[in-house]
């Protein structure tokens, strides 16, 4: 027989595969991703239990932080040195520590920066209802209060403790974005701003406090009012910064030189994301900006797996809604009457998409 003749296999048998054999071909990243819960687990839990705020005074001993936290002593060693090696503590001889990132963005005394309040909503929320992600996809249909009867934000919007609590979850994911858009927007071209669906107001804060000669619009519904006055309160800005309550499908958006709509669109369909890029444009003065800013996908939609990943958390909580990338975004803003947009990077996995009218 030939040597290039191939020998029959039977119709069950499968081909040996070279990637098996191969050392450059291995599970890892399967296996990571796979597990990846475990990480997450560990980490929300940590928030939970207070481990960062107990940290945030100083070091203490695997001893004191179990004394501190209430927790047993069988898997405290474990849980702490998981967190180590996730690299969200630091442990030293004095013992266990917050690290830098953790320090600022993980401790509740610093509401200028903390992003906790939405991975406790994380923990919380979303946890439980990914795991009915197979099911919305095979539906279509939100996983969440909906599936139970219950509406969520009629009981958010109903209870001002529950609304405060989600607030300082909307907080917590958009702090990063909103000190780089203080940062990254040519804020010294115009002299006032408005940001649609504020919640506390986190945005209105930190470009009011880089940019002293601005004056700013929080726009929410009217039970976000008074927590966002005392948000503002808290930095001293009552003077420059004031509240607008409204609903932006049925009220005018206030006129401002900026527009600015965080974490809005991607909540909604194609028909609500025009509507609402329509109502920016019309609010606005000739020369005047619209800040759009989300998880945008990047437009090969290959890179930004959190962007990704926020869409489907979209199919899992809204009837509709779905993230974006910002070739999408640009085409909704041409549509709307806008010209000159362009995407800026932010922080993670947020940009900025930016046009003038």
């Amino acid at each position: 027989m030939s040597s290039a003749t191939a020998l029959p296999t039977s119709a069950g048998a499968s081909e040996p595969s070279d990637a098996v054999a191969s050392p450059a071909v291995t599970p890892d990243a399967i296996m990571e991703l796979g597990m990846a819960f475990w990480g997450s687990k560990t980490l929300l839990s940590a928030i939970e239990l207070g481990v960062f705020s107990t940290l945030a005074a100083g070091p203490l001993s695997e001893e004191d932080l179990r004394a501190g936290l209430g927790v047993d002593s069988r898997g405290t060693r474990d849980f702490l040195d998981a967190l180590v090696a996730l690299g969200m503590l630091d442990r030293q001889a004095d013992g266990y520590r917050n690290t830098p990132e953790t320090d600022l963005f993980l401790d509740p005394a610093k509401p200028s920066s903390y992003i906790g309040g939405f991975l406790e909503m994380a923990n919380t929320r979303l946890y439980p209802f990914w795991g009915s992600l197979t099911e919305a996809l095979r539906t279509g249909e939100p996983q969440n209060e909906i599936k139970e009867g219950e509406d969520l934000f009629a009981a958010l919007y109903g209870d001002p403790e529950l609304l405060r609590v989600f607030l300082a979850a909307m907080t917590g994911i958009s702090v990063p974005s909103a000190i780089a858009i203080a940062q990254k927007f040519p804020w010294e071209r115009y002299q006032s701003f408005c940001d649609v669906g504020t919640a506390q107001g986190s945005l209105p804060v930190h470009v009011a406090l880089a940019h002293p000669h601005l004056t700013g619009i929080g726009f929410d519904l009217p039970p976000v009012g008074p927590i966002f006055s005392d948000f503002i309160a808290d930095f001293g800005l009552q003077n420059r910064v004031r509240f607008a309550p409204g609903d932006f499908f049925t009220d005018p958006l206030p006129t401002a030189d900026v527009i600015v709509m965080g974490h809005i669109l991607h909540d909604w369909g194609t028909a609500d994301k025009l509507r609402l890029l329509r109502l920016a444009y019309d609010a606005l003065p000739d020369g005047g900006a619209v800040i759009v800013y989300d998880s945008v996908i990047d437009d090969d939609r290959r890179r930004n797996a959190f962007g990704l990943l926020m869409s489907l958390n979209m199919l899992i909580e809204t009837a509709e809604g779905y993230d974006y990338t910002g070739a999408d975004c640009q085409g909704w803003l041409t549509e709307a009457g806008f010209r000159g947009s362009y995407v800026q990077p932010l922080v993670g996995p947020d940009s900025m998409v930016v046009a003038l009218k």
